[in-house]
């Protein structure tokens, strides 16, 4: 691919990340033997299922619809035990994976990027990394992940605690004994959820620190029986058509009923079925308009809510568990195994921080202030921040990242992303942003959304390198208006009014208190159908040269 340049850089390609759309996009380019290499911060791969490692991180997205569709012979060697699996089983599929490709030898691991700068003369990427070295290519492509920029919390007097802390991307790799200790975990969003279900019945007390509780709805995990996996496995291509055809990628696609169309007795049936069944059906399969219109989402909301006060012994506490800022589904909804139960134990406590606000963390655990002048000081040995990520373009924030003439994707993204498909940046020729902002992938069944986008980037590999190109830009007026339609989109839905990381909100990072446009919008299906113009039409919105 470099054929016509009068120096060659270290590699054509270089792919920083190896997670899911790492490791897949590695195998398609050895496929075309183009010269590539992966950089990744971990010692391992496996991106998001290698760093978070807290307990209770499992799929929400049923196991065989998560794992890659792409080798046969991948999916009749690989038996799942459990239908929304966990991290450990996660991390071994994906070094499978590696293994069974023999993709190893082409990553390199403990490799930090810091700096990634064009170079227009030579037409290469240079890509320092924080030991020091620098490494060049032709091409560079990105697979960070759309969650793997963890944020911490600013409490005064964090770094004091005496005991052992952690963000939950960052849990210790050695097991960690709970028995009997004083537990803190500080947030309820999915994440929280998991571990605050999993620890409640391992630990001698649980404080759970809310500032705004979230709609959650029963996982119904279970194992996976060898007839069951037999009979999987003989049905993985219906499996991956019916991803094919819904929104997002999953097995679950929406009723395209009315809700007002349907009677009272029979919509409450129905949701009672979603209620009761595995998986995202109960937000994903619900009536269409449910995540559209301000009055069926309120009604359905109410119906979750009635669930949440079934299973809450007491009823103020209940109260406290249901969200008043936004209705069901408008942002991440988070599936939980007997999480509403554990607030019936008698060691676990919610502290609300709407009435005591957290003041700060001292030696020996957090600090609370109540209605008065008073505080309370609550002591622990472990503190677990499930606070959350800088979600889509944190990754890419913490990288600097400097195109033609001198300019910084930050600056280009001050306010919110802008990208073409969301596959590269007018400014930044040769970069591919794999499940980048604005990408089909980051608002579907991830696997599902970065074979589409893996593939379509090895073909138009496959085309630079059969006609010679040397540079690839983005055009400036379809980025806008890719932009622009992006924006629109979330007009159509609810998730535009929620504070979640749908909408770029992370009150943990400055000047993330405001709607950013990081996701499509506009379906999985349709996403490739544009991805497949593009190409069919010979890439008319890009600059090649």
């Amino acid at each position: 691919m470099n054929a016509n340049q009068d120096s060659s850089p270290d590699h054509d390609v270089i792919i920083i990340g190896a997670g899911v759309c790492g490791i897949y996009q590695l195998h398609r380019l050895l496929e075309l033997d183009v010269d590539v290499t992966v950089l990744e911060a971990g010692d391992g791969p496996g991106g998001t299922w290698y760093w978070n490692r807290y307990p209770g991180c499992r799929f929400d997205s049923e196991s065989y619809s998560y794992g890659y569709s792409f080798s046969k012979e991948l999916l009749d060697e690989w038996d799942w035990s459990e239908h929304f699996a966990g991290q450990p089983e996660t991390l071994r599929y994906l070094e499978h994976v590696v293994d069974r490709f023999d993709l190893e030898g082409h990553m390199q691991f403990g490799c930090k990027v810091d700096r990634c700068t064009w170079d227009e003369p030579s037409l290469t990427w240079t890509i320092d990394l924080h030991d020091g070295r620098s490494l060049t290519c032709r091409f560079l492509m990105t697979a960070i992940g759309l969650l793997s920029a963890p944020t911490m919390p600013s409490f005064e007097g964090m770094d004091t605690f005496e005991g052992l802390s952690f963000h939950t991307y960052f849990a210790p790799q050695e097991p960690v004994d709970y028995d009997g200790k004083r537990v803190a975990v500080i947030g309820t969003g999915a994440t929280g959820v998991q571990v605050i279900a999993e620890l409640a019945d391992k630990v001698g007390e649980l404080e759970v620190f809310q500032r705004r509780p979230n709609w959650c709805a029963p996982l119904h995990n279970s194992k996976i029986t060898p007839d069951d996996m037999a009979e999987i496995r003989d049905g993985y291509d219906e499996i991956f058509a019916r991803c094919a055809k819904t929104p997002g990628g999953f097995l679950h696609g929406p009723d395209r009923r009315i809700l007002a169309e349907v009677p009272v007795e029979d919509r409450h049936q129905f949701w009672e079925e979603l209620y009761n069944s595995p998986g995202f059906g109960i937000w994903l399969g619900n009536f269409r308009d449910v995540l559209m219109d301000e009055e069926a989402n309120a009604e359905f909301s109410e119906f979750v809510a009635n669930k949440i006060r079934e299973r809450i012994d007491d009823p103020a506490l209940a109260e406290k568990m249901i969200p008043t800022d936004h209705g069901f589904g408008v942002q991440r909804v988070p599936m939980e195994t007997h999480y509403y139960e554990a607030y019936n134990r008698d060691n676990v406590h919610l502290v609300d921080l709407n009435e005591t606000p957290l003041e700060r963390v001292t030696p020996k655990g957090i600090l609370t202030s109540g209605p008065g002048s008073e505080t309370t000081e609550h002591e622990f040995d472990i503190i677990i921040y499930a606070t959350g990520f800088d979600a889509i373009t944190g990754a890419f924030d913490r990288i600097d990242f400097v195109g033609a003439d001198g300019m910084k994707l930050s600056d280009k993204w001050a306010d919110s992303p802008v990208t073409y498909l969301g596959v590269q940046i007018h400014g930044f020729p040769n970069l591919f942003t794999l499940a980048g902002p604005t990408a089909g992938s980051n608002s579907t069944n991830f696997p599902r959304g970065i074979e589409a986008g893996v593939d379509w980037a090895t073909e138009l590999v496959k085309h630079i390198a059969a006609n010679g190109i040397t540079r690839v830009e983005a055009k400036a007026e379809p980025e806008a208006q890719w932009t622009r339609h992006v924006k629109d989109l979330y007009g159509m839905l609810l998730l535009r009014k929620a504070k979640s990381w749908f909408t770029g909100y992370n009150s943990n990072v400055d000047g993330h208190d405001r709607t950013r446009y990081l996701i499509y919008n506009g379906g999985a299906p349709k996403y490739r159908e544009l991805l497949a113009d593009e190409s069919e039409a010979g890439y008319p919105n890009f600059e090649m040269s």
